[in-house]
């Protein structure tokens, strides 16, 4: 099950970006919700919020040895819980999907837009970014649901 979850999510992540790429690049960007919602085309060379530009290599390492942590718990400890089995499966498919980003391209493509008119813009993230974010919630769920 974990395989699969993080099949169809670093495909739908490259689909994606694949198409961002291709529909967004050098473009205006689609608005879909008028002050609230829109994709754009942004190359992203930092982390979440855009923290830490420029420093691909140590993102690189960093994700790569969550991963790899990721993955070493998940076969040594053959956790039973379904809830941390899924975070796992989605924090890894979403850490995956910008790390091709940053080994191929050498940034991170990112497009999905949300703000409120002109005055707040959250940061543009994409479809791995959620994965993360998902997998994180999820991940706590299970932390706070087991240990109670």
């Amino acid at each position: 099950m974990e395989a699969l979850i993080i099949f169809l999510g670093l495909l739908l992540d490259r689909l994606s970006k694949l198409w961002a790429l291709s529909s967004l690049k050098d473009k205006n960007g689609i608005v879909l919700i008028k002050d609230l919602f829109k994709l754009e085309y942004l190359e992203n060379r930092g982390a979440a919020f855009g923290i830490m530009q420029n420093k691909l290599i140590l993102l690189s390492i960093v994700t790569f040895a969550i991963i790899a942590g990721m993955i070493y718990y998940i076969i040594k400890y053959k956790p039973k819980s379904r809830f941390l089995k899924i975070s796992f499966a989605l924090i890894i498919s979403g850490a995956l999907g910008n790390l091709y980003d940053r080994l191929f391209y050498k940034y991170v493509v990112d497009f999905i837009l949300v703000h409120y008119k002109d005055v707040y813009y959250f940061p543009t993230f994409n479809i791995a970014d959620s994965l993360v974010v998902v997998g994180t919630l999820i991940l706590a769920i299970s932390i706070v649901k087991d240990g109670s």
